[in-house]
């Protein structure tokens, strides 16, 4: 009975499984994969989850390789900008330096540290754990950009 080898490989996208009944078997699987299809892969990924998954945000939040980006024209606060991009992620949670890079390429000037702090006395978003730099929406802040935020930006495009 021969035993198999097996290397589980996190990216991300996901988890890539080498297994072959030889380490050279492996060693030759593993020369298989270049960076390329690392990134080609990571697109393909991203573009099946980014396919529509949010038709309600059409022209106001574009996904790219880095996460959410912000295209709307219309003025929008930043709670709002903010809510926006962590209403996108999965677990509707990131870290404030990914927060803060998307913000910025999103074109957006938003003082990071007090406006997180003003969505936390309002009950918008939490730290999920306090030791980590990250922020997660709260079920109010959920509540709070699908019925007012949202409403009001599919407003404004009908009006348009």
């Amino acid at each position: 009975m021969t035993k198999e080898i097996r290397i589980n490989i996190k990216t991300s996208f996901g988890e890539v499984e080498i297994s072959g009944e030889s380490k050279e078997e492996v060693f030759d699987l593993l020369q298989t994969l270049s960076p390329d299809f690392f990134m080609k892969m990571n697109s393909k990924i991203a573009h099946l989850f980014t396919e529509n998954p949010f038709e309600n945000l059409r022209g106001v939040v574009e996904m790219s390789m880095d996460g959410p980006l912000i295209i709307a024209k219309n003025d929008l606060t930043h709670y709002e900008s903010i809510g926006l991009i962590l209403y996108c992620f999965r677990n509707n949670q990131c870290s404030i330096e990914t927060l803060r890079n998307l913000l910025q390429s999103s074109g957006k000037r938003v003082t990071i540290p007090a406006r997180l702090n003003e969505m936390t006395k309002k009950g918008y978003i939490f730290k999920p754990d306090p030791k980590k730099p990250e922020i997660k929406l709260s079920t109010n802040g959920i509540r709070w950009l699908e019925e007012e935020v949202l409403s009001k930006l599919t407003e404004e495009s009908r009006n348009r």
